[in-house]
């Protein structure tokens, strides 16, 4: 397992009417790491003819995050098998440590050619373990 991290601070434009970072907030930070995961990691050759789909996505609530908070994103993946990974994002209080969301998302991964799922290679698989 692999882990990739990433740190943010929490702007105005993250929060919700409660002045909490909003769900939706969440929600794009995970999908903004996992993006940014497979960018670093992988060639630009690769990031032209492969894609990946999001085919579920499970998120779990433990404690608001405020503005001006320093945030702590890491993920990792946990599973592959096929044409799917799951991957794991975690989100932190950088200051507290305090965890503040977990995230567990299954991949599919997809060709350019065909926009069709594909077997994941041990060349992708090595990338991230």
């Amino acid at each position: 397992m692999q882990n990739f991290t990433k740190t943010l601070t929490v702007t105005k434009e993250d929060l919700d009417e409660l002045n909490h970072v909003n769900n939706v907030r969440y929600i794009e930070w995970v999908n903004d790491i996992a993006k940014s995961h497979w960018l670093e990691k992988v060639s630009k050759s690769i990031t032209e003819t492969y894609f990946w789909v999001l085919i579920s996505h499970t998120i779990e609530y433990k404690r608001a995050a405020v503005l001006g908070n320093e945030i702590l994103l890491n993920t990792y993946i946990t599973n592959t098998a096929g044409a799917t990974t799951t991957r794991i994002v975690e989100i932190y209080n950088n200051k507290t440590q305090a965890i503040l969301a977990k995230s567990e998302t299954k991949w599919c991964f997809m060709s350019y050619s065909n926009n069709k799922p594909l077997r994941i290679s041990d060349e992708i698989k090595n990338i991230f373990s």
